[in-house]
């Protein structure tokens, strides 16, 4: 993975995967900004046995040529099962994890996909830290991702300041030859480590994050939090 190989603009193809687990008020808003982002795309949707709707919704979508690639999980298998689900049927020369929520802005993949379109990133992390417009809200969420964060550098040794963030752009071929096996939100320390290990060019670029509530549909908790300690733990020292 050293040397410096740019990838020409006119080929690249963003492999877009979009794990959904009952979004019905978002879900059209976010693909509609993710189609008006001028690159070419391959929009593939999960959907994690929604029950409030969304399905339907994403049918129509399909329907309409507005997704690529839908896939139906038959039961809920969590976040990092959607994903590995979305990876597997990716063609693309770079992917990029997007939530189907609105705290994300697709505006901000030209900024991260610029170092790896250059031939200097293997992987790009977007994070929340680097001093990109956020909205204001839980002080202990933020404590707990600088924890988590700090806890996974030092047994990876990278510097990143947003381990958890969602975005993360990877070259395709890296990403689809990465042994993931999260089913929940271990996801992220996992595909971390795992690329720490196969010694990836990492960049990280700031983003823009406009966090939700829980009244507003906020799935994480704190549960997940604890329980990441232990993802990171297993994932870089039982991998």
């Amino acid at each position: 993975m050293r040397g410096v190989t740019p990838m020409p603009i006119e080929s690249l193809v963003l492999s877009v995967l979009i794990p959904v687990f009952n979004e019905r008020n978002t879900i059209e808003q976010i693909l509609d900004q993710v189609r008006s982002v001028p690159v070419r795309q391959q929009i593939i949707c999960v959907d994690d046995s929604s029950t409030d709707g969304t399905r339907a919704i994403l049918q129509r979508l399909k329907d309409e040529g507005r997704i690529d690639v839908l896939i139906l999980h038959d039961r809920n298998r969590g976040k990092g099962s959607a994903i590995r689900t979305a990876l597997a049927a990716s063609t693309g020369n770079v992917v990029i994890v997007q939530d189907a929520d609105l705290e994300y802005d697709p505006a901000d993949w030209p900024a991260m996909l610029d170092p790896i379109i250059a031939g200097r990133a293997d992987a790009v992390f977007g994070s929340r830290f680097l001093g990109g417009p956020h909205r204001v809200l839980y002080f202990w969420h933020s404590v707990g991702n600088s924890l988590l964060t700090m806890f996974s550098n030092m047994l990876t040794n990278l510097n990143l300041t947003d381990m958890e963030t969602c975005y993360k752009a990877i070259t395709g071929d890296l990403a689809r030859s990465l042994t993931l096996t999260s089913e929940r939100f271990g996801f992220e320390p996992e595909v971390t480590a795992q690329l720490a290990m196969r010694h990836a060019r990492i960049f990280e670029v700031p983003i823009s994050y406009s966090g939700r509530t829980y009244a507003e549909g906020k799935k994480i908790g704190w549960r997940d939090g604890v329980a990441a300690i232990g993802h990171i733990i297993r994932f870089n020292l039982f991998p």
